[in-house]
């Protein structure tokens, strides 16, 4: 009954898209709770690294790890913002990736699901865009 009731289908409102375990982002409008809010907020401040190849992204995730994720940091925003504009080759980097604050239905299919899915201060794992290869910066959420 459980895994029912959290279905990824939930395409309506765009809520509660990734899955997860969070129960309070149903109940709640997003502006009550203090927690992570996934899938229910409607604004995402981020930071983003973009390459066009598979290897380039991956190399600068591997800083990442050596530098925070292995060892279960969070990376600070200024040390993802050096690495953004050493490997990134969007427009963003030379900003260190600063995206701002976007809205939902602004960005691209699967940059859209990862970004609005990452918890505020955590990195994502590389995926794959129809632009190239992203890591993200979870910054902030709102609504």
């Amino acid at each position: 009954m459980g895994k029912d009731s959290k279905s990824k289908e939930a395409k309506g409102k765009g809520k509660q898209a990734g899955g997860g375990s969070d129960e309070s982002a149903s109940k709640g409008k997003g502006k009550a709770g203090k927690g992570d809010g996934l899938g229910t907020c409607t604004y995402v401040k981020a930071r983003h690294i973009l390459c066009e190849k598979q290897g380039k992204i991956n190399e600068a995730y591997k800083k990442l790890q050596d530098g925070w994720l292995s060892n279960g940091d969070k990376v600070p925003p200024a040390e993802f913002a050096k690495i953004a504009q050493e490997y990134s080759e969007c427009p963003s980097g030379k900003k260190g990736g600063d995206l701002g604050w976007f809205p939902r239905g602004k960005m691209a299919g699967p940059f859209q699901e990862v970004a609005f899915n990452t918890v505020v201060g955590a990195t994502s794992a590389p995926f794959k865009s129809t632009h190239g290869y992203h890591i993200i910066l979870c910054e902030g959420r709102k609504n």
